[in-house]
């Protein structure tokens, strides 16, 4: 139970909380009116971001219940119980999923020309082209490790899928078991058998078959004078969260690294998963080979890792797949596209420099409907190019792999610019890429840079300097999400193009916040974490309160990734027993409990998962008729609030203000398909009525029509 003083529910475990995000993306995968690759493609992103939580948050949990710790969290949970309850809200998932792919999925897939055959299933002339795969391709790549009293339990990797076989010495009779790793990288997960020996009743089919199966039916090649007499599957994930000290920069990066081989090696494992027919006499010897209790094995009816179903999402069948939207140029900027003038689609006269659009007036952008390659990105590439840009000061937390971000900034390093570029080396499951990028930059001549000593560096800002008329003008950019060409085509997020010279200001002291040896305590409009983010945004709740008992307008709208920080949820309590009406649309973790009478009767949440990942955040305080808007990087959780750098800018033109309110009424009134949080903590969809539709469908439509 959620006890308080006052014998009320009022705050949500974050780790159960969390899971029933991931229930909804589940639920998405389940949807039978989804094109059947987009149910895939959901699929996998429930089983990927189910890996990422044992890896990080389960792991944590048992680290705690290791060392002892009882401390209980806000609604009353030890770890222990924490871990319980988990496993037991997790297995009624795995089965759903399993059953959706195992009766629905693979034969809805199968109507439309898609299989995935067991080896079994194969015709004589597919098992020999498989066979003769195995050989010149798999098998030569291949350790099988005996286990034995001279051998003793192998190490098992992080995410590895692994055969487990019992074979047999046909003289002595005597009987060994034996794991093979089933190989990875350069590796698919799904073997495709050519097509012309696909053929059923002379309908070409897209056949595979699982790496897996391919190697345990042909495992007598790896035990030559063995009999084999049967195999299992079972995968394992491992604690992969880094464990860092606060120190000097250049040591940070040796850490990191040295922690990155750590995290490859895997820490303790911290679930195993196994096929359900598995023998005691197996789970005997994993449970104690690897150390672990029975609470840590998770028994599957069917394929195991399937995050690999984004393999299915390649194929090509675009009749199966959402049609995939391909945003447009803003309109404010399409005299300043460069590319345009080179193709001939605008004249020379016509040409605006970006600056010059900027600085007339302030762009909000809204990826991926706005182009970021046309916004963004033609924002930093005139930078390095312009003659009188004299610097360039970047965040960076995740980029894409071929950033053109990264290549515009070592561009305007060679031209002779001053360029820093702040790389947090501690985005998670990003080091190793971000490591990569840092010594890049530094060898193309770019500052780097890699934060607050105990701070993670999460603020999404970029700051041009220009010198116009003897003068220094600073041009900025100020977003929601990440300096990532990939996920800005499927992530919406918002950004602010602007030149106004206080605010540029405000980013000049925090870049020096960030990099030097600044205590700046005070900014003129951004809310800046851990200095004055958490103040802002309660004193902002507070006024709704006093507005709201003096009987002016008062509302909170937000829009966010989380809401757990339990000190806001107790202001948000308290405003809407005022009478402050609060609409929050929260796509993942909500630990506050809406709609109970007395506590939250005035607060309604919603969680909106589409074709694009909802990753913007928004907050909006009535202000008595005066408005106070923020967009920015921060979710409303202790981490961004006191442990990570983060700015939130305030947006004040009217036009601009007006666009947000556009887009919360279409958020909050428009919401087929999203979910809407019940007082008892469950999630209900709405039903289809002919008067609502997907918002992202709108904005999609929207912006075809618009811009």
């Amino acid at each position: 139970m959620f006890l308080t003083n006052s014998n009320k529910r009022k705050y949500i475990n974050r780790e159960l909380s969390w899971l029933k995000f991931n229930e909804r993306v589940l639920q998405e995968a389940i949807e039978t009116s989804k094109p059947i690759l987009e149910q895939a493609k959901f699929s996998a992103i429930f089983s990927n971001n189910l890996d990422e939580f044992f890896m990080v948050r389960v792991a944590s949990l048992k680290s705690q219940v290791e060392a002892g710790i009882t401390k209980k969290t806000e609604d009353g949970k030890t770890p222990e119980e924490q871990l319980k309850d988990i496993r037991n809200t997790i297995l009624p998932l795995l089965n759903k999923q399993q059953d959706h792919f195992k009766n629905k999925l693979n034969q809805k897939l199968i109507s439309h020309g898609i299989q995935i055959l067991k080896y079994k299933q194969l015709n004589p002339n597919q098992k020999k082209w498989i066979d003769n795969y195995f050989i010149k391709s798999i098998f030569p790549v291949l350790t099988p490790l005996a286990v034995d009293p001279a051998h003793p339990f192998p190490f098992v990797s992080n995410l590895s899928l692994n055969v487990a076989t019992i074979i047999q010495d046909p003289e002595s009779h005597q009987k060994q078991f034996a794991r093979v790793k089933v190989p990875q990288k350069p590796f698919k997960r799904f073997i495709r058998i050519p097509e012309e020996l696909s053929h059923d009743n002379n309908q070409p089919l897209y056949t595979s078959i699982p790496i897996e199966e391919v190697i345990a039916f042909n495992l007598s090649m790896l035990f030559p004078g063995m009999k084999v007499r049967d195999h299992y599957f079972f995968r394992v994930t491992r604690d992969a969260d880094l464990e860092l000290r606060d120190i000097e920069a250049d040591d940070l990066m040796i850490a990191i690294e040295e922690g990155l081989r750590k995290r490859r090696r895997g820490g303790e494992v911290v679930r195993v998963e196994i096929s359900n027919n598995l023998p005691e006499q197996i789970i005997n010897l994993l449970t104690t080979g690897m150390d672990i209790n029975q609470c840590d094995l998770y028994k599957l009816d069917g394929l195991m890792a399937l995050d690999t179903l984004f393999e299915l999402t390649d194929l090509p069948f675009p009749e199966l797949k959402i049609e995939p939207y391909q945003g447009k140029t803003p309109t404010s900027l399409t005299k300043s596209q460069r590319g345009m003038l080179e193709d001939g689609s605008i004249k020379k006269e016509d040409f605006i420099s970006i600056f010059d659009i900027i600085k007339e007036k302030d762009i909000l952008l809204h990826h991926p409907y706005d182009l970021f390659s046309t916004s963004v990105e033609e924002f930093i590439n005139q930078a390095a190019d312009d003659p009188l840009v004299m610097g360039i000061k970047v965040t960076l937390y995740r980029t894409s792999k071929d950033s053109p971000i990264i290549s515009a900034l070592i561009r305007a390093a060679e031209n002779g610019k001053q360029v820093m570029a702040l790389v947090e080396l501690k985005a998670r499951f990003d080091e190793d890429n971000n490591i990569q990028w840092a010594k890049h930059l530094e060898q193309s001549g770019v500052h780097v840079v890699y934060g607050v000593v105990g701070l993670k560096t999460h603020t999404k800002i970029m700051l041009i300097v220009r010198k116009e008329h003897e003068k220094l003008q600073s041009y900025f950019h100020i977003g929601t999400g990440n300096y990532n060409s990939k996920t800005s085509k499927i992530y919406t997020d918002l950004g602010l193009l602007s030149a106004k010279s206080d605010f540029g200001q405000d980013l000049v002291e925090l870049f020096n916040y960030l990099t030097g040896f600044s205590k700046q305590q005070k900014f003129r409009h951004l809310l800046v974490a851990p200095v004055t983010l958490r103040d802002g945004i309660e004193n902002l709740i507070k006024r709704e309160i006093e507005n709201a008992k003096k009987g002016k307008v008062s509302f909170i709208r937000a829009k966010m990734n989380s809401l757990v920080d339990p000190i806001i949820i107790d202001l948000l309590y308290e405003a809407s027993n005022a009478g402050v009406k609060i609409e929050l649309i929260i796509r993942g973790m909500c630990c506050l409990y809406p709609g109970i009478k007395n506590q939250s009767e005035n607060i309604t949440v919603i969680s909106i998962l589409g074709q694009f990942l909802e990753h913007s955040r928004i907050f909006w305080f009535a202000n008595d008729g005066n408005s106070k808007i923020y967009i920015g990087s921060a979710d409303w959780m202790r981490r961004n609030l006191d442990r990570r750098v983060e700015a939130v800018v305030p947006i004040q033109e009217e036009k601009l203000i007006e666009k947000l309110e556009w887009l919360f009424d279409l958020y909050l009134n428009n919401t087929e398909g999203a979910w809407i949080m019940q007082p008892n903590g469950n999630y209900s969809k709405y039903t289809s009525n002919k008067n609502r539709i997907c918002p992202q469908n709108h904005l999609i439509n929207h912006w075809r029509k618009n811009t």
